[in-house]
């Protein structure tokens, strides 16, 4: 049976997506330039699918339009997509998710094709790896600040994904229900990438086209603030997942600096017998201290984290995976 998930054809594709319970979820704060196309495209080539708006406060005719669109429109009062992407997490039950952004930038006719690859080899993530048309879509220096954030978290949590902040993916519901959901605003992309990577759960990425806003539609990003903000959430996300790394990184800098410093006290003392600098060997001995000090709290907080990892795993397998469900249908 796993073999006919493989390698599924048109006939069971179909007659998966027909009794499986999949959702088009889309956070919406003020794209009324552009939310009636990405309701309708989605209406024409997922029929039958329901598509979820969540309104974040908007005060244009976002939700109207959306509504006349044949969307099922909701609100989240609380500002920010992350607290969005809560809330839609929250209330929505589905076997798969489709989350995209309302603002027409990404191929809505990449769908299909992410939910077979979801589906064939039983992902619980596909993430739409961003591919321009022109530089006026993702900018340069977008890219670049994806490229050295994406590898950032690479490097610590593993090197699977190559676009880590695409806001369109599939999710499986046991990803969804797993998913503490801590974000409060744009960085809720990067708490989606290191959930998957820290369960190390199967997942797959392909490439989707992007396309330039439409005239009248705004970004809502904030290249700095919220680059920040992304920047602040992996070492927060650092310091709960790999304390032992965090801690013990910064334990050895403040070690090697109380060497620094403390090093021709030593040398003084050695040669005349005295310690001339006082105040230096008090400050290099306390950054001593306190630099096992920070080592150990790595060490006692990895124990900690690997209790949360573990709670989370299981709360992650306690949810019929994509194969299953597909090979019950089949």
């Amino acid at each position: 049976m796993e073999n006919k998930i493989k390698s599924l054809n048109e006939k069971d594709y179909f007659l998966i997506l027909k009794n499986l319970k999949i959702s088009v979820i889309i956070p919406c704060y003020n794209e009324e330039v552009t939310i009636v196309s990405v309701v309708e495209k989605f209406h024409k080539i997922l029929p039958g699918v329901p598509v979820y708006i969540y309104d974040n406060n908007s005060t244009d005719q976002t939700v109207d339009r959306a509504r006349k669109a044949g969307a099922i429109v909701r609100t989240e009062a609380l500002q920010g997509k992350g607290h969005v992407v809560r809330r839609m997490f929250s209330d929505i039950d589905a076997d798969l998710y489709i989350l995209i952004d309302g603002d027409a930038t990404y191929d809505v006719a990449a769908a299909p094709e992410m939910i077979r690859m979801a589906l064939s080899d039983g992902l619980d993530m596909v993430n739409g790896a961003r591919v321009a048309d022109c530089n006026e879509a993702y900018r340069r220096g977008h890219i670049f600040g994806n490229k050295v954030l994406t590898g950032i978290v690479a490097s610590i949590f593993g090197r699977r994904l190559s676009d880590m902040l695409s806001g369109y993916r599939v999710f499986s519901r046991r990803f969804v229900k797993s998913f503490p959901a801590l974000s409060s605003g744009f960085e809720i992309e990067t708490e989606l990438t290191v959930h998957a990577l820290e369960l190390s759960m199967p997942v797959g990425e392909m490439p989707v086209r992007y396309i330039e806003r439409p005239p009248g539609s705004v970004s809502k990003l904030k290249t700095y603030r919220d680059g920040f903000r992304i920047v602040r959430m992996i070492f927060k996300l650092v310091k709960q997942e790999r304390p032992l790394f965090f801690f013990s990184a910064i334990g050895i800098c403040i070690i090697f600096l109380s060497i620094f410093l403390g090093t021709p006290v030593i040398i003084d003392f050695f040669h005349t017998g005295l310690v001339k600098k006082l105040p230096t060997a008090v400050l290099s001995t306390g950054l001593m201290i306190l630099g096992f000090f920070s080592v150990g709290c790595g060490l006692i907080l990895d124990s900690v984290a690997l209790g949360r990892r573990e709670v989370k795993r299981l709360a992650y397998l306690a949810v019929a995976s994509l194969s299953h469900l597909s090979c019950d249908i089949l």
